[in-house]
């Protein structure tokens, strides 16, 4: 009697999760050097290895496929972020909240948001997008824009207020949380990479960029008397 010999081989299920995925990266990469208008749905389809129908299958058209990239960095922004947003609108919540606490709650967020731009898959093609989002009208990028606000600029925004004893809602407040976030987003423009040398981001880099974060800020609020 013969062994039987079992093969195993990919379900439909796996190999259509593994071309969406392809799509998707191809896209991001493409839509970011490009632009939108730039890409057309044949050039994707090269790109990520599919039948051009596949892009019509998986995401409805380009518009679809272009907001289905936009969303997958939302949901990567959503979920690096979330914890210490979570930590700091608790602790907002509180009236009471430590002036150390919050302190140390707005360098934890800081330092999130350096690994955030500075690393992960693709995070080159993720900046440029960024880049495109604050020139280009095209559709979807306003959800990226949003969900920026939401998980970065407010709460920093919330939490400068408190340290300074201000409202939200004056303007000296929004731009010291502005220049806070700036020592971050300086290393998401090309400048930057050229005056470094290098357009990587090793984690000792990445380390040394959250510890000066971390020391900016506690110097600056260590300055301030609310």
């Amino acid at each position: 009697m013969k062994a039987t010999v079992t093969h195993f081989r990919p379900s439909n299920q796996g190999r259509g999760e593994e071309s969406r995925r392809r799509i998707l990266e191809a896209a991001l990469e493409m839509f970011a050097a490009e632009g939108y208008d730039g890409t057309s749905t044949r050039q994707l389809a090269e790109q990520a290895g599919v039948n051009l129908p596949a892009i019509q299958y998986y995401f409805g058209s380009k518009e679809g496929l272009f907001r289905a990239v936009i969303d997958s960095i939302v949901q990567h922004t959503e979920k690096h972020m979330s914890e210490i947003t979570q930590h700091v609108r608790a602790a907002l919540a509180r009236k009471n909240a430590p002036r150390e606490e919050l302190l140390e709650l707005l360098c934890q967020m800081l330092e999130a948001f350096v690994s955030l731009v500075t690393g992960g898959g693709q995070v080159e093609s993720k900046r440029l997008l960024f880049a495109r989002a604050e020139v280009e009208d095209t559709p979807g990028l306003q959800h990226l824009h949003e969900s920026g606000m939401r998980q970065v600029y407010e709460p920093c925004l919330a939490l400068t207020a408190r340290l300074l004893g201000r409202s939200p809602e004056d303007e000296i407040t929004s731009l010291r949380a502005l220049a806070l976030l700036g020592q971050v987003t300086i290393f998401c423009h090309k400048g930057v990479r050229h005056a470094l040398k290098s357009a990587d981001f090793p984690p000792k880099r990445v380390a040394e960029i959250r510890g000066l974060v971390r020391a900016h800020t506690l110097a600056i609020f260590g300055a301030l008397v609310p």
